[in-house]
Formats: C-alpha cells, sequence, structure tokens
C-alpha cells in the first residue's frame, strides 16, 4: 500500500482494509529509518492511525493542521509527498524531525516546544473568520503538552471565542516520562467513560431480552442514569469551559476516527477529541519502554539494544554529584519539569523522593515553585534543556533573581545539540542570562569541573546557573582544576603571542587550537574563562595587554556571549585600543541541522605578530 502512496489524494481512495494495511506498512517503514537514523520514535509509533484518518477526512493545506511539539509527525511527512526523503530525515540532506514551513505547505506551522498548539490554532481560527473563510483548524495536542501553562491559557480563551477550532488530545499517558499533576488524574478519570459506556451497552443489551420487565426495567435504569455516571464521571471540565467534548475513542481504530472527526466537522463551536493512544505502538519493545524510545539514537530492530555504547555524560555526573551533596545537605531538593531521565534526577528521585518534585511540562511553574522554596529556607536545584529555559524567562528575572534567591539552574544540553535542529540548539542561553542583575553565570570545562561548579553552587546563597553540553566530555584531559572562586578564570597555559579564551565546553577547542599554533612557532597563553559573570577582567585585561592578540571560543551566539564580553573590557580601557580580535561561535541566525564539529572544526587564526 505505502508504494501506492505520493500524496494525501492516493490516501484518499482507499478503503479501511488497504487503510490498516498502510499503517502497519508506515510502522515498519518508521522502525526501519529510526533504527538506523535516530529520532522520536515511541509517539510517531502512536499516533499513524490518526494521522492517516485526519488526512482522510481533512483537506491538507487548506484545512490547517497544528501539531504540537511536532516531534509525532512522521507518519505526517510520509502522508504529504515526503516519503522517499523520509530514508534521510533528521540529517542534512534529508528532512527535518519537526514540521517546517519552508519544508511542505502541508506544514503550516513551525513546532518544537509544547503546549503551543492550541494557541496558534485558535489564531488561525480567528484570521479564518475574519477572512470569512470555511476551512478547518486542528490542533494536535498531548496530555503531557497539556500540564504547559500556555496551552491551559488557550483552552480558556478558545472555549470562550465561538470560533470553530477541533482540539485533538492524543492521550498516551505519556510526556517523556509517566505523566503526573491534576490534569493527569482529570484524564484518567475521564478514560473510565469509556470503560463505562462499553459496561453500559452491554447491560442494556442482556436486561431488554428479559421478557415482560425487561424494557421497564430498561427506562428506570435510564433514568436514574445521570445519578449514576455523575458518581463515575466527574462534570466534564472541557464542557465546562465552553468546549463541545467527543470521546474517549481508541485512537488505533481508523473507523471510529474518521467518524468521529467527521462528527466534529459539523458543529459550529470549539470542539475536543479525546484520542487514546498507545506509545510504542506496533513495536513491544518500545511499548514496554515508551521512555527509554521517546528520542533514540540508532538501534538493533530485534533487540531494541543502541547501536552505540553509551558513554558517562553531563547529566549523569550532575545528578551522581547532587546526590552526594544532597546526602550531606538535606535543604537541597531537585525540581524537573517531566525531564527526570533526560537531566540526570532518575535516582535522585529514588533516594529521596520527599526532596524531588516532577511538575509535568511546566518550566514556568518550576522556576516559580524553586522560588517559593528557596524563600523558606531550601536550595532547589532546577535542571532544565537550554531551549526550555526560554519558556521561564520571567520567572527566572521577577521571581528569583529580583529577590537573590538562592536557586541553582543548570542549564543542560546548552551550545549546539545536532540533529533536532534550531528549536532545540541552546544558542541563547549565556545571552539572555547574562543581563539579569544578581546571576552568577559558570560553565564547566569538563565532568570534574562541573562537580565542583555544582558543590560551589548550593553554597553561594544566591541565584547561580550552570550551563553545560549535551553528551560526554572532550577528549581533551585537563590536569589543572583549580578551586572555584566567584568570578575568577583559569590561566591553563601561559604564552606572549595570543591570547585564546574558551569558555565551558570551547575550552578544548582553545587546547587545540594553542597546540597548532605552537607548532608554528606562536605561543598561545589559554584562559577558561569559568565565569561568564562576574566576569574576571583583571586576569583578561592583564594577558591581552601582554600579547596584544585575542581569540574567543564559545558554543553561544555572537551577540552577548562571550566575545561581547572581551570586547567590552577592550573599549573601556584606552590604552588597548589597538588589541586585535576574532570571535567564534554561533551566528546571528537559527542553525539548521548543525552540530559542534560544524561551528567550530574550521577555526584557526593567523597571528598578527610575526612569528617568533
Amino acid at each position: 500500500m505505502l508504494e501506492q502512496i505520493n500524496g494525501v489524494q492516493d490516501l484518499k481512495k482507499l478503503d479501511i482494509a488497504q487503510k490498516k494495511k498502510l499503517a502497519d506498512e508506515i510502522r515498519d517503514y518508521i522502525l526501519e529509518t529510526i533504527s538506523t537514523n535516530g529520532g522520536h520514535l515511541a509517539s510517531n509509533l502512536g499516533v499513524v492511525e490518526l494521522t492517516i484518518a485526519l488526512h482522510s477526512v481533512f483537506n491538507v493545506p487548506e484545512d490547517k493542521i497544528i501539531w504540537d511539539v511536532g516531534h509525532q509527525t512522521y507518519t505526517h511527512k510520509i502522508l504529504t509527498g515526503r516519503k522517499e526523503q523520509f530514508k534521510k530525515i533528521r540529517t542534512k540532506e534529508g528532512i527535518a524531525g519537526f514540521p517546517k514551513i519552508n519544508e511542505s505547505e502541508a506544514d503550516c506551522f513551525n513546532t518544537g516546544h509544547s503546549s503551543t498548539s492550541i494557541s496558534v490554532a485558535l489564531g488561525m481560527a480567528r484570521a479564518r473568520d475574519l477572512k470569512k473563510q470555511k476551512n478547518n483548524i486542528i490542533a494536535v495536542i498531548g496530555d503531557g503538552a497539556l500540564t504547559g501553562g500556555m496551552a491551559l491559557e488557550a483552552l480558556n480563551d478558545a472555549g470562550s471565542s465561538n470560533s470553530k477550532i477541533i482540539v485533538i488530545l492524543n492521550d498516551n499517558e505519556m510526556s517523556i516520562s509517566k505523566n503526573v499533576g491534576g490534569v493527569n488524574m482529570l484524564l484518567s478519570k475521564l478514560r473510565t467513560k469509556k470503560l463505562y459506556s462499553r459496561t453500559n451497552i452491554k447491560l442494556k443489551a442482556i436486561i431488554g431480552k428479559i421478557p415482560k420487565v425487561g424494557p421497564f426495567f430498561v427506562k428506570v435504569v435510564q433514568r436514574i442514569k445521570r445519578g449514576v455516571k455523575q458518581l463515575i464521571i466527574p462534570k466534564m471540565y472541557f464542557e465546562d469551559i465552553g468546549f463541545t467534548y467527543l470521546g474517549p475513542v481508541d485512537g488505533h481504530d481508523i473507523e471510529k476516527l474518521e467518524s468521529i472527526l467527521e462528527l466534529s466537522k459539523q458543529v459550529d463551536k470549539p470542539v475536543l477529541i479525546h484520542v487514546l493512544t498507545k506509545k510504542g505502538k506496533g513495536y513491544k519493545i518500545a511499548e514496554q519502554n515508551p521512555d527509554k524510545f521517546h528520542a533514540t539514537g540508532s538501534f538493533d530492530l530485534k533487540t531494541g539494544k543502541s547501536k552505540t555504547q553509551k558513554a558517562k555524560d553531563y547529566s549523569k555526573v550532575f545528578g551522581d554529584k547532587l546526590i552526594k551533596l544532597a546526602e550531606k545537605n538535606d535543604k537541597i531538593v531537585a525540581i524537573t519539569a517531566a525531564m527526570k531521565d533526560g537531566t540526570g534526577l532518575k535516582e535522585f528521585s529514588h533516594r529521596f523522593p520527599t526532596r524531588f518534585f516532577d511538575v509535568g511540562i511546566a518550566e514556568q511553574h518550576a522556576l516559580g515553585l524553586a522560588a517559593g522554596l528557596a524563600k523558606e529556607g531550601m536550595i532547589p536545584v532546577v535542571p532544565i534543556y537550554a531551549s526550555f529555559y526560554q519558556r521561564a524567562y520571567d520567572q527566572v528575572i521577577h521571581d528569583i533573581c529580583l529577590q537573590n534567591l538562592p536557586v541553582v539552574m543548570c542549564v543542560d544540553r546548552a551550545g549546539l545539540v545536532g540533529a533536532d535542529g534550531e528549536t532545540h540548539h541552546g544558542a541563547f542561553d549565556m545571552s539572555f542570562f547574562k543581563i539579569i542583575p544578581n546571576l552568577t553565570i559558570l560553565a564547566p570545562k569538563d565532568f570534574k569541573e562541573l562537580e565542583q561548579m555544582l558543590k560551589f553552587a548550593v553554597n553561594l546563597g544566591t541565584p547561580v546557573v550552570i550551563r553545560y553540553p549535551r553528551g560526554k566530555e572532550s577528549e581533551e584531559a585537563f590536569t589543572k582544576h583549580d578551586e572555584v572562586m566567584l568570578g575568577k578564570a583559569e590561566v591553563l597555559q601561559e604564552g606572549k603571542d595570543i591570547t585564546i579564551i574558551g569558555i565551558g565546553k570551547t575550552v578544548s577547542s582553545a587546547m587545540e587550537l594553542a597546540q597548532k599554533l605552537k607548532e608554528e612557532n606562536i605561543q598561545a597563553e589559554v584562559i577558561n574563562a569559568r565565569f561568564l559573570k562576574p566576569f574576571d577582567k583583571e586576569t583578561v585585561r592583564k594577558s591581552i595587554s601582554k600579547t596584544r592578540d585575542v581569540i574567543t571560543l564559545e558554543d553561544n551566539c555572537l551577540i552577548g556571549g562571550l566575545g561581547s564580553e572581551v570586547k567590552e573590557l577592550i573599549a573601556e580601557n584606552s590604552s588597548m585600543q589597538d588589541i586585535n580580535i576574532e570571535c567564534y561561535g554561533i551566528e546571528d541566525k537559527f542553525m539548521g541541522f548543525a552540530t559542534w564539529e560544524d561551528i567550530f572544526s574550521k577555526v584557526s587564526y593567523k597571528c598578527k605578530k610575526e612569528k617568533v
């Protein structure tokens, strides 16, 4: 069946039996491709039938489908003319792992972070209404993303809007980890409706067959049904705020899905369709380990085992060190936004269950919670991916730094993260954190320095950011690890011809560059900045006043980062106006599939001085 599908018009010609066969073939195709390329597996396996039903009922691109987060769009891409390109998904030669408006007109909006789709859908619906058009606007959002404040804000607005939008709640009981919180409890109660309805129908059929008294008894039961229902199913939240609630419906039954989607088109007000799916559907190993297969590298299809041996990474080092510190200090608590595995907190959650808080996908709340804990004498440690910290910027400023509260904000996945692309690169965190008063910003050059910095941070008593990259440490074996002192850089190598300043992961690149220059008889002084804020102006000033040449390396955008700090220092000192400076980092643009090597493998520098 898959060979016959070159676009959604081909899909619409199939009958239900053919679509079921197509679903099986698409799953096989996704498994074959992702086991080689890596990617988001479990979520995509869970929405195959839902996606087939959506494209069978609606007409893209006239009808708009906004995919929340967007990491579940593989079937969507396959069905909308990108079947062959899918073989190279998440590579420079292929297509992105998320919706991209420059890739296909079927992708109506770029997504990569959660909880945004309903807001966008409502905006599109209101624009449609103003233009007096009649197309359908559909937001597909997972139950995990529904914990995000933006999604709840959008539901509140949409419910009273009278704009016709269709919200599809893809309920698989998972974010990346198992869902938590009150919204999850609400959905758990709504799921019981399926059991209630099925049982009710069966009982009605059995009782109705009883001679004479059967039909009468059925009528009696129907009179009290609403009362019984209220005992089993609480008053519908979605109905109460203005939505027509449809479901729950089996998200793997194409025929039922098409029927309920067709029904939703007839409702001239906001509709929410509750769809029950299974993350990892069709691949038993992923069904049993949906968190492991949320995002995966290449793996063996038969065993599910990774083809590459997992090395110790920064997240694991962070988690292990935090446990050691928490054993000695009972004020230390940890907070995650649905990312305990990805941020290295899984073991901490087992060791200190009463001092661990998973707030779901709710970064703003995570930082507000941390502020409250800190105000009452605790030391909250909050690891969140760099690109997701953007979502809680106001809380960092207003709730934490304004009151100078001792919250340790660990910025994981800082810098470039490769195949996930521009929505997931941590390219801006040093710049947007740098301008906030009362905030200390550090970045470690290796695992040992991360441990040192974490110990320093929990004892500082003021707001701290520690940013570190994804994955393992560099191959550079650092023998020098000075004690971490507030605002103090570390001179790793002395020289007289040029100063090379790195921070975090780029310190290893600084050492490599110094070695290359040594082969040209150029003696480089290498400085590990350690602190972006407070910046060690004295150590840097002394060095570049001596060498008169300087190069900076950073895995952050060049505007507002390390290079900018050094340029400001030069501008402030009249005796340093003839200093030669070159800055390497991330350019002022959104990077696509860029990797660390793409940016820094070609770093070179010609010293302005004559060779010694």
